[in-house]
């Protein structure tokens, strides 16, 4: 049930440095506020009840997809929906707009922010496979100065972060992948507005026939999206045949830890697991090849 919200003191910095000044002042109390998707539901649902609002959409630059030397910089404040339709991702980071596009609802991605979605952590996020694959950054900005977190040592648990209360993210930092590379990414729901009972992304690079790199990650299968590292070793390396996916796409089961909830049981997730995974590691290789 919906209720009106309660009140709170409002702020709306114009630099990072007021913002995590602001934070570090109110401490848990305080919310960042970037799109409201997740948190306005929240607070109106009574699950919390934040004293003071932070208001980051003032802050000039944060919207930004930009390319770089390294890589792509994309802004905390990019939209979902611009980050699926940009020139920038669909040619280096088809997978990630894959994800995204995976989304249903139009007007989730044009308020909802990537940035947001991962700080939800939830371990069912369509968005955090595919940056897991892309071996993601979070460019991360606190009073005392700026850091960076791979995104493998992001998530602590369901609902969890290493995010300190005065930290905010202001990037997310994706670097170039090599010739060669093909990534896919595909989730398993009972409609298509539900979230995700599994979903897996997979990179490969493949030189002279042998991979010489892959990334699989793994969401809804376990507290946190994680990466299938058992799997991965056992095609790193090697010259890819249907055997050899079949057996890694296996391991990467194995390596699930389901639970059973009112969407679907621990058993059939698993097998689930195997089915994506395997196809995933076909489509990302037909695409390496291609």
């Amino acid at each position: 049930m919906f209720r009106t919200l309660k009140p709170f003191e409002y702020f709306e910095p114009k630099t990072i440095e007021e913002a995590t000044e602001t934070l570090s002042k109110y401490g848990t109390k305080a919310k960042v506020y970037a799109a409201g998707v997740d948190l306005v539901p929240r607070m109106r649902k009574r699950q919390i009840h934040p004293k003071y609002m932070v208001n980051i959409q003032q802050i000039k630059g944060l919207d930004k997809i930009k390319e770089n030397a390294e890589g792509l910089s994309i802004g905390a404040l990019s939209s979902l929906r611009s980050i699926e339709l940009s020139p920038l991702v669909k040619k280096n980071y088809m997978v990630l707009s894959e994800a995204i596009h995976s989304i249903a609802s139009i007007q989730v991605k044009t308020q909802g922010t990537a940035v947001g979605n991962l700080c939800v952590a939830t371990p069912a996020s369509d968005v955090a496979p595919a940056l897991f694959v892309l071996d993601a950054k979070f460019r991360v900005a606190a009073p005392s100065g700026e850091k960076t977190v791979p995104i493998e040592n992001f998530y602590t648990g369901v609902g969890q972060t290493v995010l300190q209360t005065n930290e905010i993210i202001t990037e997310i930092l994706l670097p170039k992948p090599p010739a060669k590379t093909g990534g896919a990414f595909l989730k398993l729901v009972r409609t298509v507005a539900d979230i995700a009972k599994v979903n897996a992304a997979a990179i490969l690079t493949i030189t002279d026939g042998t991979c010489k790199e892959v990334r699989i990650a793994v969401g809804s299968v376990a507290p946190t999206v994680f990466r299938a590292k058992k799997a991965e070793g056992m095609l790193k390396g090697q010259k890819l045949d249907q055997k050899l996916i079949e057996k890694a796409a296996e391991a990467a089961a194995g390596e699930a830890k389901p639970i059973t909830d009112l969407r679907s049981t621990a058993e059939y997730r698993k097998e689930t697991t195997r089915v994506l995974v395997k196809r995933v590691l076909e489509k990302a290789l037909e695409r390496a090849k291609a």
